[in-house]
């Protein structure tokens, strides 16, 4: 397993808390061919899902759990609707911008098939894990924004037409947005934390889930005033691990070994200081290794 994930997943249906977690050329801006409704392509047939064309509930003034946002809050879920981010890779084209409630389906299903691999499911548990992501979403896209969910999309050279659904990553900006249940070691609530990060198992080894996590660090520069960064990584996941400590990361505590007891893989808790202005990650020298 090489998905640039970190993890601690309730199959509790009752409590929904699932904690999941080529070298670059000069940024250049293009524009996704696609307007809603739509449907986004994969080179996997299931992810290629209709989406519906109900309208964003962060265009009211109140957020989905009926509380009204007042004015620092509405300028913030104005600025994550307008955020992009991209780049040109080796081999391809990256979009990332804050997921639209209409490309929430297509996105559980890929971190269902992510969580299923990682956990090394049989594939016929996807669909349970499917029902217990979408939960878990719904209510954290009630937390906007606060909290929110990065997708990146994917377009190969020379390719015309869809744009590919390469990866996402949840990202916390606040106290008001820290999961109800983190996993452990527990990260500070009133720190950003990143988190549920995966890569599409076929568009991996192409540098998208280091600029995942740059982006997440650029939104978190914007979003928040804090500049110390937390995020989980599985003891096991090694090149996720590198990954981390080539961009500045470094482990502050470990899962006890008795967390084996529960089923768990043991984590590591990292943490980041941003400067207080982000300056470009240096990818070259690694990202060709990097199984994300």
């Amino acid at each position: 397993m090489a998905t640039a994930i970190s993890l601690s997943f309730s199959v509790d249906p009752q409590s929904h808390h699932n904690y999941f977690h080529h070298n670059t050329h000069k940024a250049s801006i293009f524009t996704p061919k696609y307007t809603h409704p739509f449907i986004l392509s994969s080179k996997k047939s299931h992810l290629t899902i209709p989406l519906s064309t109900s309208q964003s509930s962060s265009s009211t003034p109140f957020n989905q759990t009926g509380r009204f946002l007042t004015n620092q809050e509405l300028e913030k879920l104005e600025s994550l609707e307008k955020y992009r981010y991209f780049q040109e890779l080796e081999k391809g084209s990256l979009w990332i911008q804050v997921m639209k409630e209409e490309e929430m389906d297509v996105t559980v299903w890929l971190l269902a098939e992510s969580f299923a691999e990682s956990m090394l499911m049989p594939k016929g548990y996807v669909k349970f894990l499917a029902y217990l992501v979408k939960q878990y979403m719904i209510e954290r896209r009630a937390m906007m924004p606060h909290t929110a969910t990065l997708l990146a999309f994917y377009r190969e050279n020379g390719e015309e037409g869809d744009l590919h659904l390469a990866g996402t990553v949840e990202v916390c900006f606040d106290k008001r947005g820290a999961n109800a249940n983190p996993p452990t070691p527990t990260p500070p609530k009133n720190s950003p934390y990143i988190c549920n990060m995966t890569v599409d198992k076929l568009l991996r080894r192409r540098g998208i889930g280091w600029h995942l996590l740059k982006a997440s660090e650029e939104l978190i520069s914007q979003m928040s005033s804090s500049r110390e960064v937390y995020l989980h990584c599985r003891m096991i996941d090694t090149a996720p691990l590198n990954m981390y400590r080539k961009a500045g990361y470094t482990i502050v505590e470990t899962d006890n070994i008795f967390i084996l007891l529960t089923l768990q893989r043991r984590k590591h808790l990292m943490c980041k200081v941003l400067p207080d202005s982000e300056s470009p990650l240096e990818v070259d020298e690694f990202t060709s290794s990097v199984d994300t």
